[in-house]
């Protein structure tokens, strides 16, 4: 009995050996797939992530990268988060989330609608948001650390004004009264639903002819959403949107929008000329932030880049 078991021993060990060397043959797998390209303070960059981040680049950038590029973008992008987790600075999923889904109602997508565009691309949203998370560490982190500098004088607004003549090329501009209304869509609903309500949001725009009449008739619609009236003036618009307004006559409705909660259009209830004398000063004065801090968080990520590990495997 005793020779019979140790006849046993030599096969059992083989088949043991094999076993083991299958499953690190199958976990070597991934390994392989994701190898580690570059590490940054003890953080790795893996190659799934160039190549991720070069395809997000090709799609939003209309560019080709180098792998050099795209390799410091992603150093940056580390240092970034890396120093907000130093400053103990915690970005939520659900800002991540919120301004994954405000880009894509700035395209005219729900954030659904984007991730298939992403996916169609070869890019996984987790990409995105990887990068939408650094940007908003990054900026609370420089706002912060830089606030006493990032203040604008009054001095250098009117130099700017003169520099640029702004307040001679366009001295009036508008103020928008604006109702939202919204035709109601549940969150997941298919396609088909989204399409529905869309075609009852373009005969609700065929046949608005005011808001007086217009809006108690949206009101009593199915599933429909009037809300509180909205005051906008042009200085506190993008172009594309002052655009928008300007082409919609008195009494129209916009062009519809999706979003996160469903169709959205805007009834233009009145508009009404001012000067625009302080909106070229909120300009001129946004443009000055704008170049401050681009100035100060170059000059801050060179630092940290001095001062962090960064291996090239």
């Amino acid at each position: 009995m005793q020779a019979k078991r140790q006849a046993l021993r030599p096969p059992a060990l083989a088949l043991m050996i094999l076993a083991v060397v299958i499953l690190a043959v199958a976990l070597g797998r991934p390994a392989a797939a994701q190898q580690i390209a570059v590490m940054v303070n003890g953080e790795p960059i893996t190659t799934y992530d160039i190549e991720q981040r070069t395809k997000f680049m090709q799609l939003t950038a209309h560019k080709n990268p180098s792998r050099q590029e795209v390799i410091e973008d992603l150093i940056n992008e580390k240092l970034k988060v890396q120093i907000g987790k130093r400053y103990k600075l915690e970005i939520t999923d659900t800002e991540v989330d919120n301004t994954y889904a405000d880009m894509a109602r700035r395209m005219r997508m729900t954030s659904d609608q984007m991730t298939k565009a992403l996916a169609q691309g070869g890019v996984d949203a987790a990409t995105m948001k990887s990068r939408i998370r650094a940007d908003i560490s990054w900026q609370q982190i420089v706002r912060g650390k830089f606030q006493s500098s990032l203040q604008i004088r009054d001095k250098d607004v009117i130099e700017k004004l003169e520099t640029s003549k702004k307040e001679e090329k366009e001295t009036v501009g508008y103020e928008y009264v604006l109702r939202p209304i919204l035709f109601v869509v549940p969150r997941g609903s298919p396609e088909a639903v989204v399409d529905a309500r869309k075609r009852e949001a373009e005969a609700l725009r065929a046949r608005f002819e005011g808001c007086e009449t217009g809006l108690p008739f949206a009101r009593a619609l199915r599933d429909v959403a009037v809300r509180d009236q909205i005051v906008k003036t042009s200085a506190d618009l993008a172009p594309a949107l002052r655009k928008i307004l300007d082409e919609t006559p008195v009494g129209k409705l916009t062009n519809l929008e999706v979003t996160t909660q469903g169709v959205e259009l805007f009834a233009l209830c009145a508009k009404k000329e001012n000067k625009l004398a302080d909106a070229a000063k909120r300009e001129a004065r946004e443009e000055l932030f704008a170049e401050q801090f681009q100035a100060q968080a170059q000059r801050y990520l060179r630092e940290l880049r001095k001062g962090a590990m960064i291996e090239v495997k």
